[in-house]
């Protein structure tokens, strides 16, 4: 019988891949088949190396519908697409580019009676699900009862399916505040699971399950989609969870030609669910995969280079390799000492001050740091100097919840006609809302002393938050004692003790870190003795704010942000405060043994630098007016002595 082969048409403009492309690139854009791990090393052109992937498949006579390209966001996936488009000279429509959930729910839509969903099922976001949680305990639970609320809920649940841990683990492991509630958490979870089903609902885990149990439940429908995806290419594998990491195994078709894309070296999203051992036991499940380094750096100088490989050599469980610069001699990286967090955000704004005079916009300078509290005192400094800046690791310091809250009972105390707090406070209140808070307003503000007139008004709340407005009734006696309204510092700390901090676990899955933040803001106090100074110190920088974001200015702005938030980005200079011990490392990290983890992070915040690199840390701290010693970061004792300078503040 005569034979028939699929005609393909050539690029209309081939691409001259060792032109575009460097050695290590190329060998890894030109695999021929088979599995395939990329290791592509901080600034190695990671991008470049899969968009000219798919050009070279589709040149190579692939057909378009027979790539699937996951990434992390769509964004990313529109973006590649949009490159190898125009590097293939072709419309590349039909190619499945997208997140993990946006391919997921097309499958789905196709094949959903197999996962137990009705035609026309709906997803529903973050918000949805808290409020569905919400509902489910209230169901439940007729009487008030101490339960996370629906934020909280949503975490564990979201966790436990992408880590594969049963939800008594996630609440052990991550919520240990609630252990002792696990039989109820458990009843709520259930009844959540059920609702939805009923109401043929998914929320994003979902999405990812049910692709799953059809493919591992469904042989044809698996072998349908490995024969239509016969090139899987998969970015940023080493944020995978185990749940994505089974669903590309049971996707991968019998020619295996699968490429994923990543660093082990920047594995630090273990908090999501991302697992390490995906990436890290890749070539166990993939005996044969060719294993492709890119070590060729475009974007830092060889001196921040140098250190960053010299630290994440201390790493035992990785893929050894080392970063080339393509960037010629630059500054050495300076390690900077100083008294206190005070004296290291006048020395970081300093520097950027000097760095904006010499020329540098100031957006090409960034303040990393571990944990979003360290910022606090660094954004009071950059307000007083007038240096433009956004907060890209959340709200700025003064402008969120928490802090808020706490800050509206100082002012309680030394404003008592503050309606603006009195009403914040009391819908802190279980079961007290606007309505509720307002009749309260309404009723003390007649007083001529309305801290004295609140414990009138219990006949206004409801039944269930009675406890809790007795609570703060005493609360607001107890601080307005001399000893609290001469000390902010302490008032805070009386606050956060006695009912803010269940508060925060109860509504919050970041709890832990809002607690940092207060108690940030609890040693910042101490300076101040008096509630009315600090209050007006925290005004006065209101105001400085306000100023500077008036002014007129085409310089662009500092970046603050946590080291995770920093992925992917990259700056002329970069500082990283707090290198502490018990900071970066974090405290937890010591605790839990995630010391490597912590240390990659460390690599990821290094090598956002391209030219100029600060390592700074306080050698001492206001703890409860006691004065404390810390150590320095064992990341920055273990640098060989001539990766860095160490730097005083009289060099500056």
């Amino acid at each position: 019988m005569k034979k028939y082969y699929l005609r393909r048409e050539p690029s209309a403009f081939p691409v001259d891949y060792e032109k575009d492309l460097n050695p290590e690139q190329h060998a890894a854009v030109m695999h021929e088949k088979g599995p395939a791990l990329v290791l592509a090393g901080a600034g190695s052109g990671k991008t470049r190396v899969v968009t000219y992937r798919v050009a070279r498949l589709i040149e190579a006579g692939a057909r378009p519908e027979n790539i699937l390209l996951l990434t992390f966001t769509n964004k990313a996936a529109r973006e590649m697409m949009r490159r190898a488009e125009q590097l293939a000279a072709r419309n590349i429509i039909g190619l499945f580019g997208g997140t993990f959930h946006h391919v997921a729910n097309l499958i789905l839509r196709q094949h959903h009676p197999l996962a137990g969903y009705r035609q026309g099922f709906s997803i529903i976001d973050r918000e949805d699900s808290r409020e569905l949680f919400e509902t489910c305990v209230a169901e439940i639970f007729r009487k008030e009862v101490v339960l996370p609320r629906g934020a909280v809920f949503s975490e564990i649940c979201s966790l436990a399916k992408n880590t594969e841990l049963t939800d008594a683990d996630i609440v052990t492991l991550r919520f240990p505040h609630f252990v002792n509630a696990l039989e109820e958490i458990g009843k709520v979870i259930a009844l959540y699971e059920k609702k939805k089903l009923s109401l043929n609902l998914l929320d994003f885990d979902d999405l990812l399950l049910s692709w799953r149990k059809i493919f591992a439940e469904h042989d044809t429908i698996r072998e349908y989609y490995s024969l239509k995806f016969r090139h899987i290419l998969v970015d940023e594998y080493q944020d995978t969870n185990k749940l994505q990491s089974d669903i590309i195994d049971l996707t991968v078709g019998g020619d295996r030609n699968l490429m994923v894309v990543g660093d082990d070296a920047q594995s630090i999203y273990s908090f999501r669910g991302a697992n390490f051992e995906n990436i890290l036991k890749f070539p166990d499940r993939y005996p044969d995969a060719v294993i492709f380094k890119l070590t060729t750096n475009y974007r830092s100088a060889p001196e921040i280079l140098y250190l960053a490989n010299r630290s994440i050599a201390n790493n035992r469980r990785q893929f050894s390799k080392e970063l080339h610069a393509v960037r010629q001699a630059g500054e050495t990286p300076s390690v900077v000492p100083l008294k206190d967090v005070f004296e290291e955000a006048a020395f970081v704004g300093s520097v950027i001050v000097d760095m904006n005079s010499d020329g540098r916009a100031f957006d090409e300078i960034a303040v990393l740091y571990r944990s979003h509290y360290q910022s606090m005192q660094l954004q009071m400094e950059l307000q007083r100097r007038g240096i433009p800046f956004e907060v890209r690791s959340g709200l700025k310091f003064f402008e969120q919840a928490h802090v808020k809250d706490i800050v509206s009972y100082l002012r309680i105390i030394s404003n008592p006609s503050d309606e603006i707090s009195w009403r914040r406070v009391l819908k802190l209140i279980r079961g007290v809302g606007n309505i509720t808070a307002g009749k309260i307003w309404e009723s003390v503000a007649k007083s001529a002393n309305p801290v004295d007139a609140v414990a009138e008004s219990y006949r206004l709340v409801p039944r269930k938050s009675a406890e809790g407005f007795s609570r703060f009734v005493g609360m607001l006696g107890e601080l307005r004692s001399e000893h609290y309204l001469a000390s902010p510092s302490s008032a805070i700390d009386y606050v956060q003790k006695n009912g803010y901090e269940d508060y925060l676990y109860n509504n919050y899955p970041n709890a832990e870190m809002r607690i940092e933040d207060i108690e940030q803001m609890s040693r910042f106090a101490l300076r101040y003795n008096s509630v009315e100074t600090f209050l007006s110190e925290l005004a006065l920088q209101g105001v400085a704010e306000a100023e500077a974001g008036s002014e007129d200015r085409t310089e662009g702005k500092v970046v603050l942000s946590t080291v995770h938030q920093a992925k992917g980005l990259e700056w002329e200079a970069v500082f990283i405060i707090g290198m502490n011990d018990g900071r970066f490392p974090s405290a937890k990290s010591l605790r839990t043994d995630d010391e490597e983890e912590e240390r990659r992070l460390f690599y990821v915040g290094v090598t956002r630098a391209k030219e100029d690199l600060f390592l700074c840390y306080p050698v001492s701290s206001e703890d409860w007016n006691a004065l404390g010693f810390l150590r320095p970061s064992r990341f920055l004792k273990e640098l060989p002595a001539d990766s860095f300078e160490e730097m005083t503040v009289e060099d500056v």
